[in-house]
């Protein structure tokens, strides 16, 4: 397994160059999280990663866990690399500090799980989720609830869980049949299967909360008939210590391609005891809470695994000796040239490197939106930062986890043959990196949800939060004599985003499935545009910069030679998108079904 270290210093330029991440120290709740503070918890959140999690990934992955009698148990060295995990705080970095919190910024923490993702992927999902189900209980709980479960929640004693998919549904939860029967001490008694649960059992906390979807008898048809219950694997005493076993068992757990020391339980709900969070039939706004911050983590765990691999293939390309440079002995001492002289090798990490830096940066733009959202006194931007958010959230984790796997397929390329087996962990990573793509909505959902539902709510006013800020940046700078052929070729793609939106809003009203077809490559193509929009505001940090004393390390250089291959090589994309969408979907809806 290749060695992982931190990208501090990339992660200190998007956070604080690129997005001045000191104005949301400027926040209500966040005075003290300035950057002298801020810069020792990503320097001890790479040690962590590098030093305790990372060695763990590879035996973790060959081990995985073991189930027997009900009971499962986490890969050799993973119970204590969580005590340690959790003695230093870092289940609660993000977390209110009204219940043991540290109540630092979202766009610190999601740096934080790019590292844990990148480490150990497997390992992160266990606070990942208990992570989830805090913010929905956090944001939908009673106070009593809120103080029976955050405070161990939050210190990690606790962990959590969501429980949506049932054997016969998936993203069709309407179809759900685990029913919650009310009590006359107010609690509810659940009862049904539930699949595809990540931490649904293991041996990390002494409790897990579990999250679960279910219907009411009696109450409304399909999607709006669920509620939201928070269930216990133990039932807490009124002294907060724990009682008796509740009826929530993990019947088994699943053999899986990827993520092999997360466990992912079928689990058996007999007559559990549960309370409900939020309304009776409400149950949905309240889970949204914990799927979209899952989107946004699941998009940063993409960023993480390609992260790790092309730290992985630089490292290989540079050492391994293949062959002489087409233009002549660049080693002239060695016997063979190493990989990176190649064309082919420079495009494959060339290709990494710019999706990796782009995905970082308007990952972190997102995430501070979120602490705008969160902590902003003034109302109206509050709104506006939810609104980028909510365009942004199903973008980010369709196309971040595109990257991914992308990337880590890349990482195998570049390996050749060494790639393909076990001895060098790249083939983990494109194994464990494929599961994003599917969780937490399948990306194909991810683009019905931008086309169908975010694109045109309230009359395109999610749109704008976006489209407004890339419209004010191409006229101030287009034709500035540096940026400005960076920011012409930006205004290229977005004109063809622009085209592309006008088009699906068009048709889409009156030929559902013509907006259908066109929704993958809308958020591709929006992916791209996003991603060049972040591409050309580092341009714009990096340029007074490049080749003066403070680039003695060649940082910025680097950033603009990145920059150039990214328009010149990879934002054409943007034409073939806008191409297939205006294509329309006649050939794949006329198709006969037979014909399959």
């Amino acid at each position: 397994m290749p060695a992982y270290t931190a990208p501090l210093r990339d992660m200190r330029f998007v956070l604080y160059e690129l997005h001045k991440g000191d104005a949301v120290a400027a926040l209500p709740g966040f005075e003290e999280m300035t950057r002298d503070l801020v810069e020792p918890v990503l320097e001890e959140a790479a040690k962590l990663a590098s030093e305790v999690l990372q060695p763990l990934n590879a035996s973790g992955d060959l081990e995985g866990c073991h189930f027997e009698n009900g009971v499962v148990r986490t890969p050799k060295g993973f119970k204590e690399a969580y005590e340690t995990f959790k003695e230093g705080g870092w289940t609660g970095i993000a977390c209110d500090p009204a219940y043991g919190g540290q109540g630092l910024p979202t766009s610190v923490n999601m740096l934080v799980e790019e590292m844990m993702s990148s480490a150990n992927l497997s390992f992160g999902m266990y606070p990942g989720l208990t992570h989830g189900a805090y913010k929905a209980i956090h944001a939908h709980g009673t106070e009593e609830l809120k103080a029976i479960y955050l405070p161990k929640m939050v210190d990690g004693t606790w962990g959590g869980t969501m429980n949506l998919t049932e054997p016969h549904c998936g993203t069709d939860l309407g179809l759900m049949r685990t029913k919650a029967v009310p009590q006359e001490d107010g609690s509810y008694k659940i009862t049904g299967t539930k699949i595809f649960i990540s931490s649904g059992e293991h041996d990390l906390t002494e409790n897990i909360i579990h999250l679960v979807l279910a219907k009411i008898p009696d109450g409304p048809k399909g999607i709006k008939g669920i509620s939201l219950f928070v269930v216990p694997k133990f039932l807490v005493k009124e002294d907060g210590s724990l009682g008796a076993r509740n009826g929530a068992a993990c019947g088994a757990i699943e053999h899986k391609m990827g993520i092999k020391a997360s466990s992912t339980c079928v689990m058996n709900f007999d007559e559990a005891k549960g309370w409900l969070i939020g309304e009776e039939h409400k149950g949905m706004r309240a889970m949204f809470t914990m799927m979209n911050a899952a989107r946004q983590g699941v998009a940063v765990q993409g960023l993480g695994v390609a992260e790790a691999a092309y730290q992985g293939a630089v490292a290989y390309a540079k050492e391994r000796l293949q062959g002489r440079s087409l233009s002549g002995a660049k080693y002239p001492d060695k016997p063979a040239d190493p990989l990176i002289v190649h064309p082919d090798i420079r495009r494959m990490l060339l290709t990494m490197r710019a999706n990796i830096e782009g995905a970082r940066a308007l990952g972190a733009w997102v995430s501070q939106a979120l602490d705008f959202q969160t902590n902003s006194p003034d109302a109206q931007a509050r709104q506006d930062a939810e609104d980028l958010v909510a365009i942004l959230t199903p973008v980010l984790k369709a196309h971040f986890t595109d990257i991914g796997f992308e990337t880590a397929n890349l990482g195998v390329q570049i390996f050749g043959g060494h790639g393909y087996i076990r001895d060098h962990g790249m083939e983990q990573l494109v194994r464990d990196a494929r599961i994003t793509q599917i969780y937490e909505g399948a990306n194909g959902i991810q683009a019905l949800d931008l086309v169908g539902r975010k694109m045109p709510a309230h009359a395109g006013r999610l749109l704008r939060q976006f489209f407004h800020p890339v419209s004010e940046f191409i006229a101030a700078h287009q034709n500035d004599e540096q940026l400005g052929p960076f920011v012409q070729n930006l205004a290229k793609s977005f004109g063809r985003l622009q085209q592309a939106t006008l088009h699906i809003a068009r048709v889409g009203m009156g030929k559902p499935d013509e907006a259908g077809a066109a929704s993958y490559d809308y958020l591709k193509l929006f992916g791209l545009v996003a991603t060049a929009f972040m591409w050309a505001r580092m341009v714009q940090v990096a340029l007074p910069l490049a080749g003066t004393a403070e680039d003695h390390d060649g940082f910025y250089k680097a950033k603009i030679g990145t920059a150039r291959f990214f328009f010149d090589r990879m934002l054409p994309e943007s034409g073939a998108r806008l191409s297939a969408i205006l294509a329309g979907g006649k050939s794949m809806m006329e198709f006969e079904d037979s014909a399959f």
